[in-house]
């Protein structure tokens, strides 16, 4: 491959490569990478930016990772595919052993997926499937909260927020889900059953329809990053057993430390009947995710018509990134991770707390390694993202949202690039 020009290379950007949540042509500013290592991005035109998104929640050991690169040479010089119907390999069967060991009981078995929304896909459906094979058809629906995120794909739109979401527009072709109002006590706040009034009202009155309930425990990501109390957790695991209904958890964006713990359900002692994970799972190296469920659960999948389990992608454990996968735990369980997610967090409390001092800001909050500044107005794309950029870090603000969730590895003098350029451009007008 022959690299080209700069200015032909956004051209035909331009012209054809159509973004996420973007137009065609796209109006919004793009900026071209070169390069990247570590906690760095190297841009083309030379300049170089502390990422302070992770790549979208996934470079949890930063860019060029010389273990994940090597991991990726081995499986190559292997194989780097194999279709999984009928075979199987080392790499799926070692990641499944240790997502076994790394999640809460009883979670047993492990459907690997392409993608987060596809591991929704694959957990709602599941769950369906689940009924429908003991005999109970009816219960098809699922019980969801409002503010919630869980991918692009129809029935993962189908529980994301159905009026301020990004995918309010397609509501009228979706099927019709149950919403519970937004959990409002905070993480550490006091817990008051009123919180919950309206999932129980919901599973109460509807539970001979709904199949599952499920939510993003304790952070609400891209759909407003909101953090809430685990207690809240609790007590829906508690009113899921008593109107027999299975609670799915969507750890795609927690899972794997993010929040102080491995998952995000351990704030709350709980575990899911079904748990979906992704993003850092393959270090932000290669797509990967992954559906797991109980014996009680799976166990059933024989019994029905089918036999089986309707489902089964192409790239299904694919063993490139599997191999990239267990490589990215093992370096994860090398050092004192939490220890290092403590040091973020107060770091980014201290640091963003200024940002209280501006009135174009609503309210600043810190779990882990997030930090999010929530603005009074929606931020203009086409004047902040540049304005990130000048500042030397890279950004992805949306809607009213300002947040970072840094790599793990960042330094205390690169977060606080990061964290300076959040205060300036809270105090800007852009």
């Amino acid at each position: 491959m022959h690299p080209l020009p700069v200015d032909q290379l956004l051209a035909i950007d331009r012209q054809h490569v159509w973004h996420p949540y973007a137009a065609m042509p796209n109006p919004l500013p793009i900026f071209p990478v070169k390069s990247a290592q570590g906690v760095y991005i190297e841009m083309e035109d030379g300049r170089t930016l502390v990422d302070g998104m992770s790549s979208w929640w996934t470079t949890i050991h930063g860019y060029n990772h010389p273990r994940l690169n090597q991991a990726a040479r081995d499986q190559i010089d292997c194989m780097s595919h194999v279709m999984f119907g009928g075979l199987t390999h080392q790499p799926a069967v070692q990641l499944a052993q240790k997502l076994v060991e790394l999640t809460p009981q009883p979670l047993q078995q492990v459907f690997f997926c392409d993608s987060g929304s596809v591991s929704v896909e694959v957990a709602m459906k599941m769950a369906i499937q689940y009924w429908y094979n003991l005999g109970k058809p009816a219960k098809h629906r699922f019980l969801t909260v409002r503010g919630g995120y869980h991918g692009d794909t129809f029935d993962a739109m189908s529980v994301c927020d159905p009026v301020n979401g990004m995918h309010h527009l397609f509501n009228k072709v979706l099927r019709q889900q149950y919403f519970a109002d937004i959990p409002q006590i905070p993480v550490w706040g006091v817990w008051d059953d009123h919180d919950i009034a309206s999932f129980e009202q919901h599973l109460a009155e509807n539970h001979a329809n709904i199949a599952a309930a499920i939510f993003e425990p304790v952070v609400q990501g891209a759909g407003g990053m909101r953090f809430y109390s685990p207690d809240y957790v609790r007590r829906a695991r508690e009113l899921c057993n008593q109107y027999d209904v299975l609670l799915i958890l969507d750890e795609i964006a927690t899972g794997f430390g993010r929040t102080g713990r491995y998952f995000a359900c351990e704030h709350a002692g709980i575990s899911p009947d079904i748990l979906c994970i992704g993003k850092a799972m393959s270090g932000g190296f290669i797509s990967l995710a992954a559906t797991l469920t109980t014996p009680h659960i799976s166990q059933v999948f024989s019994q029905g018509e089918a036999g089986v389990f309707m489902h089964g992608p192409t790239f299904m454990a694919n063993p490139l990134a599997c191999a990239v996968s267990l490589a990215n735990i093992d370096i994860l369980e090398s050092y004192d991770w939490q220890s290092k997610i403590q040091v973020i967090e107060a770091q980014l409390k201290a640091e963003l707390a200024p940002c209280r001092e501006s009135s174009n800001v609503k309210d600043v909050r810190v779990l882990g390694a997030i930090g999010v500044v929530e603005l009074h107005e929606s931020v203009n794309m086409n004047e902040i993202q540049p304005q990130v950029v000048e500042h030397g870090v890279w950004l992805r603000p949306f809607g009213k949202l300002l947040y970072t969730m840094p790599p793990y590895i960042i330094e205390p003098d690169e977060l606080r690039r990061i964290t300076q350029a959040m205060v300036a451009l809270t105090k800007s007008d852009g």
